[in-house]
């Protein structure tokens, strides 16, 4: 039978006239049609169920692969500068280190003391206390202030400041209170604090 006739045959054929419950009585027309449909549907499914999800599995490992490339060259870009990180670290090290030199020991608080009373009387105060008060320990390390009351002129108060401020040890100044009405003659209240760096059994 040629292809022109099987079409042909197809073409005769009523969907009515069709037995459903005998498809071995069927026309070779009609068997042909359930072939395809059979083979349509079969294909379908496995391309729905097979291929499709090999197809999104790819994608899936291609993202990834795009991911990674980048990962690989962030790496391979900071691999590239560890020298210049290992010089910066050194230098953070060396930086940390000139400024705990700079953090007093408890050694060294009475030189401070010393330094601190001797800015006040070159810059023409007459210190009426200077006490020590408790210390105050912070996460990475201890405040030690130091309540400071003088007596002077405005202007030599200020110089006094400057004298603390510019100390070779760091020093800040806290809760200033200046009382009197004479420019020449007031009272300064201070507080004076300094650092040390805490140890691991604190």
């Amino acid at each position: 039978m040629s292809l022109q006739e099987s079409l042909s045959k197809l073409n005769e054929i009523d969907i009515n006239d069709l037995d459903f419950e005998n498809i071995g009585t069927w026309s070779i027309g009609g068997r042909i049609v359930v072939w395809v449909l059979l083979a349509v549907i079969i294909a379908g499914a496995g391309y729905w169920f097979v291929i499709q999800p090999q197809i999104d599995e790819l994608e899936r490992a291609q993202s990834q692969e795009v991911e990674k490339r980048r990962q690989f060259e962030s790496m391979a870009a900071q691999a590239s500068s560890i020298d210049v990180y290992r010089a910066q670290l050194v230098e953070i090290e060396q930086s940390f280190s000139a400024l705990l030199s700079q953090l007093p020991s408890e050694t060294e608080v009475p030189g401070l003391l010393d330094d601190i009373s001797e800015s006040g009387i070159n810059s023409g105060l007459s210190f009426k206390n200077i006490q020590l008060r408790p210390e105050q320990v912070r996460e990475y390390y201890v405040e030690l202030p130091i309540q400071i009351t003088v007596s002077g002129g405005y202007h030599d108060m200020g110089t006094f400041v400057s004298g603390v401020a510019g100390l070779s040890r760091i020093v800040t100044l806290h809760n200033f209170d200046i009382s009197g009405s004479n420019p020449d003659d007031l009272k300064m209240e201070i507080t004076a604090s300094t650092y040390r760096y805490k140890g691991g059994d604190e």
